[in-house]
């Protein structure tokens, strides 16, 4: 989508649609307040009214609800409404009055992620009919507003068109996105930029480094599994920022078959592996002054007579043997792989993400994704950039007792305690003894991936994660 920013007053606004939005108790501009239809707006957050003024021709005000409540989340909202209505009204520019605001970088940040994210569907597979034209899509958007928004307003686009990239991926079906398609991608994104380069390694090349966690929960499927490796090389202080991807393209939970209901859900559960790819390629069009890792292990985990059965014993990367006791606990065996990995390749500090644990939809639903942390400072700066990007986090602690469930009888360690507590911690524990001392934050994403009801991201991918590490990723590189 093109966005730019213009000082163009009200009367001369050249756009399918311009959106005004009014808080409570506040006037309509001065252009618009004896328009047809003014009577009917108001200010009750998401409250919408058309109003024809004339010049321009259709205006559609938004409520915004209380001014001391106006923050960047009630953009992303208002807009995502504001970009539904222009698709019904058939309206492919709109142009965003942005409201007055200290904080006003942080508004127009905020249009432009709704707008976009609230433009996104995703209809490939739709079979196009010739005699009903496709509804239309948002093609430009434009901030009335200072000319000191462009920045924001262009790392916002950046930023939202990433994520919008990462719901691609995960809706795309387990029979097109496989293991080898997300190899493809990260060399597209390699090929697309100079900092940018990539390593994928194949199933001998992952067995001959004995990265026993996902050569097992690989064993099971005809496809290849990948181990892919992103560096983005842009300097700075020069530590390296770790992200690690969970990509499994289909989770049928191998052995330990996962019921029926939902299971078609399950290509989603790569959608770590999208966040991060698309994350890489986000950090590297807004130039950004750090050097990053990314660590992928993706693969199918599917029954077989050659799948990982439970009792089985493995050795994972770091050389910590573990008792496979749950076919379906398989996305922390192959992050454990990726994260001795990262640490191994120079990584100062690492952030995961994963749909790990259906355990956190249960205790956080689809509001936060829950965090685990080793470090007090990288959770934090974890906690902020969800804050900033209302991809929102909330801590979980970590414990002895809780590290002592991990605990095998005959290996080091076991994938599923006999015992059902803690289950989100549980992983994060079990992860935990993957990275040594080098500071690292987890982030389950099961509950947040997709279905999370947000009117910009609707209920189903939401390509969450993108923007949540992009922001870390710009933290890290002030």
């Amino acid at each position: 989508m093109k966005v730019d920013v213009s000082q163009t007053e009200i009367p001369e606004v050249d756009a399918d649609l311009l959106a005004v939005g009014l808080c409570e108790g506040e006037e309509l501009p001065t252009e618009l307040a004896d328009a047809r239809g003014a009577a009917d707006a108001q200010g009750g957050f998401k409250q919408l009214a058309t109003l024809h003024p004339g010049a321009p021709a259709r205006v559609l005000v938004v409520g915004l609800g209380k001014r001391e409540e106006l923050d960047a989340e009630r953009l992303r909202i208002a807009a995502a409404l504001v970009a539904k209505e222009a698709a019904r009204l058939k309206a492919a520019s709109v142009a965003w009055l942005v409201p007055e605001s200290a904080e006003v970088a942080a508004l127009a940040e905020g249009i432009v992620t709704g707008a976009i994210l609230g433009a996104y569907r995703f209809d490939r597979f739709k079979s196009k009919d010739d005699e009903e034209p496709p509804p239309s899509a948002l093609e430009s958007l434009t901030l009335l507003g200072p000319e000191s928004l462009a920045e924001a307003a262009e790392a916002a686009r950046i930023c939202a068109e990433a994520q919008n990239r990462a719901r691609d991926l995960q809706s795309l079906p387990s029979n097109v996105a496989t293991p080898s398609y997300l190899g493809r991608r990260a060399r597209e994104i390699a090929s697309a930029h100079p900092a940018v380069s990539t390593n994928v390694l194949g199933r001998e090349e992952i067995a001959a480094k004995e990265m026993g966690g996902l050569v097992a929960v690989s064993k099971g499927s005809a496809e290849e599994p990948q181990l892919i490796v992103l560096r983005y090389e842009g300097g700075g202080s020069g530590e390296t920022l770790g992200l690690v991807g969970k990509g499994v393209t289909f989770d049928t939970g191998g052995i330990s078959l996962k019921t029926p209901g939902g299971m078609h859900e399950m290509k989603m559960d790569m959608s770590g592996a999208a966040a991060v790819l698309e994350t890489v390629r986000a950090v590297a069009e807004l130039d950004l002054a750090l050097n990053l890792i990314a660590v992928i292990p993706s693969t199918e985990n599917m029954p077989s007579g050659t799948a990982v059965k439970p009792g089985d014993i493995i050795t994972q990367y770091n050389g910590k043997t573990v008792e496979v006791n749950n076919t379906d606990a398989e996305g922390r065996l192959i992050l454990a792989d990726a994260l001795a990995y990262a640490v191994e390749q120079g990584a100062d500090r690492i952030v995961d993400i994963a749909t790990l644990t259906g355990a956190v939809m249960i205790a956080l639903g689809s509001t936060y994704a829950a965090l685990i942390s080793n470090d007090d400072a990288l959770a934090a700066e974890v906690e902020e950039a969800g804050r900033d990007t209302g991809e929102l986090v909330w801590r979980l602690p970590l414990h002895p007792e809780y590290k002592a469930l991990t605990k095998g009888t005959v290996a080091d360690l076991t994938n599923a305690s006999a015992k059902r507590k803690a289950g989100t911690i549980y992983a994060g524990s079990f992860l935990e003894e993957f990275v040594g001392e080098t500071p690292w934050a987890h982030i389950d994403i099961a509950g947040t991936a997709w279905d999370v009801g947000r009117p910009y991201t609707g209920s189903d991918a939401s390509g969450y994660g993108v923007r949540l590490l992009t922001a870390v990723a710009r933290a890290f590189a002030e």
